[in-house]
């Protein structure tokens, strides 16, 4: 790390510290976020920051070093996906400690890697919680923009989905039954698709079939 980027984070640091308050740290708190090293900064106060950063992967590092959880979603929001090194991806989904991170790591950075799916795919076979967590998020982001592969692609994620549903940590089965949705919004095929994969996971693990509960209900509505 450059003592530049170095300075350039302990900077905004401090201005996120100025934009947090306990208000928002308590509310965050309430919907199951990691707040041990949060400031209490909301994401659309992130925004404009990043907007007015731009693109910066080595301040990106410098910010996810601090170990903060608002400098480590600004980082998430400012690098640069094509100026990852190799195996930097794999590094920082250790790091992650709350689902948040983990979505705007997924949804905002990884998704736009190269080898995204596969990466996601080494991620399900992980027992850490929100590494698992993060390879379904993956999929799920992946499902909204992927425009590129085809269908048959999309219903090996279902298969990899329902692999892993089984899983009685809140952060994991909440992402499968997301990633299951998700799959199943992009047309009337995989929607059937997915419902059929949900229907099977009812008779089996009872955390599995809460993911598939879930997502019957949304999926059934379309």
């Amino acid at each position: 790390m450059s003592d530049a980027c170095a300075v350039d984070a302990s900077r905004l640091l401090k201005r996120l510290a100025a934009l947090g308050s306990q208000a928002n740290k308590d509310g965050m708190a309430r919907y199951g976020i990691n707040v041990v090293r949060a400031y209490g900064v909301s994401v659309a106060a992130l925004r404009p920051m990043a907007r007015e950063i731009g693109r910066n992967a080595a301040l990106a590092r410098a910010l996810w070093a601090t170990g903060v959880h608002e400098a480590r979603i600004l980082a998430c929001l400012i690098h640069d996906p094509l100026g990852l090194a190799p195996g930097e991806a794999e590094r920082l989904v250790r790091d992650i400690d709350s689902w948040d991170l983990c979505d705007q790591f997924t949804n905002k950075l990884v998704r736009r890697v190269p080898g995204a799916r596969a990466m996601a795919r080494e991620w399900l076979g992980d027992e850490a919680a929100f590494v698992k967590r993060a390879g379904l998020s993956l999929i799920a982001s992946l499902a909204v923009h992927d425009k590129a592969s085809p269908e048959p692609v999309f219903g090996e994620d279902l298969a990899a989905v329902a692999a892993v549903a089984a899983d009685a940590r809140q952060p994991v089965r909440k992402a499968a039954s997301w990633a299951l949705r998700q799959i199943g919004k992009r047309g009337e095929a995989l929607r059937r698709a997915a419902l059929g994969t949900a229907a099977r996971l009812l008779d089996g693990h009872p955390d599995a079939a809460w993911a598939a509960r879930d997502a019957i209900a949304e999926l059934q509505r379309l």
